[in-house]
């Protein structure tokens, strides 16, 4: 994994980017700390993977399902899913 400053990765983004396809992740830095990740997904599934793990609806679903867990009434995969199904009908994730 590689790490840029901000500053070179705005003046040859082009660069970074195909870097990014084909070596792996760039971690970018303003004053030496990490303020971005530039990732090149390979598919449609890895980008739809990396945009739901940062949906703030999805982690809410998480959340309530481990609490659900942990108070030992659980969440079947069918009632998670649903419970998604439901979230994204209204809105995108």
């Amino acid at each position: 994994m590689k790490i840029a400053p901000l500053a070179d990765v705005k003046a040859q983004l082009s660069a970074y980017v195909e870097q990014a396809q084909n070596e792996g992740p760039i971690v970018i830095t303003r004053n030496g700390k990490a303020v971005a990740v530039l990732i090149a997904p390979t598919d449609d599934d890895d980008l739809e993977s990396l945009l739901l793990s940062r949906s703030p609806r999805l982690q809410a679903i998480l959340n309530q399902s481990r609490q659900s867990i942990k108070a030992n009434k659980g969440m079947t995969a069918d009632a998670f899913w649903e419970t998604v199904e439901n979230s994204s009908e209204d809105s995108e994730l």
